[in-house]
């Protein structure tokens, strides 16, 4: 009895894993809201990490909440390579900026810059400062400039601020456009948990069970009613495999050493065997679209403006380079998420999802039409 008390204390939570977690949005919203990530009060605890809670706002906005920074608005999250784009409210992320603190969250930056805030009573700095308008008034004006242009002479009617590291998109020269990154969203990453196999697998991340904290692949199919049938199933066996297995460890007690230790070897070696062919047996399975499929999708050339017309827009969630007027991007059906045309076609080359939002999108209308013809 002792033992069945032990097998349901520890092993009937498997039946209420996160595999039952459902995907969140905030209103209409086109966020997609999953592990490691939850909506706070809607969900059960193991259905998201620590340190992970977005909420929604009144007007079906998504937030973040920073321990020590307050509040951003989410723009766009991607599962693939574990960054989350955040914006400020407001619309002063210099403001923001002064006081970025990311202690206490599983946040960072992944690349920064070194800028010097400067407080001037006038507008004669000049270039190379950039104007912070809203941190300035009709007294004061206040001006951001890299720190290593920064030089003596232009402070003799100014003062310093602050200096501080600036969380930017990507690593650039200091000659490039300066102003984008004191105007641009913040993009910020996290390491764990380390999902990005799974998504790499066209898989969910979850806990295994809501008593464990250890992060495992979940398949689409794992979230049925069947599903959990079979999991009941196996739990239930187990329970009342287990007296008679401890029945028979007791009897082989006393059969001689070498009787009873071959067929763990062979138990042992089966399961090794096992284990080592699953990799191999779910990789031969991924193959991606088939050429006539991918180009089907739509095809968009970016005017000037560089409008997508998906979603997602400034820039290409698979390669993170912005997007420029002249080029070619690819859409996804139904979801509507746009690409870099050669970043999407390598993907789905190789996956059967979008990289974003990971639903699997039918053919197109027009390749529909195409396979029906004799």
């Amino acid at each position: 009895m002792a033992i069945l008390k032990v097998l349901f204390l520890f092993i009937f939570p498997v039946i209420y894993a996160t595999n039952d977690c459902r995907f969140s949005l905030c209103g209409n919203n086109s966020i997609l809201i999953r592990f490691p990530f939850q909506l706070e009060g809607e969900q059960p605890p193991y259905c998201g990490y620590p340190g992970f809670n977005l909420f929604c706002t009144n007007d079906s906005k998504t937030v973040l909440k920073l321990p020590y920074s307050g509040e951003f608005h989410v723009r766009n999250i991607n599962y693939l390579i574990q960054a989350i784009q955040v914006y400020d409210p407001d619309y002063c992320l210099p403001k923001r900026l002064l006081s970025l603190n990311f202690s206490g969250s599983p946040f960072t930056a992944t690349y920064n810059r070194n800028y010097t805030f400067i407080s001037c009573p006038n507008q004669s700095a000049g270039l190379p400062f950039i104007p912070i308008d809203c941190l300035s008034n009709s007294t004061t004006f206040v001006f951001a400039i890299p720190s290593v242009n920064l030089a003596n002479s232009m402070l003799e009617s100014c003062y310093v601020i602050k200096r501080l590291s600036i969380p930017v998109t990507r690593s650039r020269r200091y000659q490039e456009n300066l102003r984008d990154d004191l105007n641009a969203d913040l993009l910020l990453t996290w390491d764990i948990p380390n999902c990005g196999y799974c998504e790499s697998q066209e898989l969910l991340c979850g806990f295994a069970s809501t008593s464990s904290k250890q992060v495992v692949c979940l398949s689409n199919g794992q979230t049925g009613s069947s599903q959990k049938g079979l999991r009941i199933f196996r739990v239930m066996a187990l329970c009342i495999a287990a007296p008679a297995v401890l029945f028979a460890i007791l009897m082989a007690s006393c059969v001689c050493y070498t009787d009873r230790i071959a067929p763990r070897r062979n138990a042992v070696a089966a399961t090794t065997d096992h284990e080592i062919s699953q990799p191999a047996e779910a990789a031969e399975g991924v193959m991606g679209l088939d050429e006539s499929t991918i180009e089907s999708y739509e095809k968009v050339v970016l005017g000037e403006s560089r409008r997508v017309p998906g979603p997602n827009s400034g820039c290409c969630w698979i390669c993170l380079a912005e997007y420029s007027s002249k080029e070619t991007v690819r859409c996804i059906p139904e979801c509507k998420h746009c690409f870099h045309a050669d970043c999407i076609d390598e993907w789905l080359r190789i996956n059967t999802t979008c990289p974003v939002c990971r639903n699997s999108p039918s053919p197109s209308p027009l390749h529909a039409a195409t396979s029906a013809d004799p």
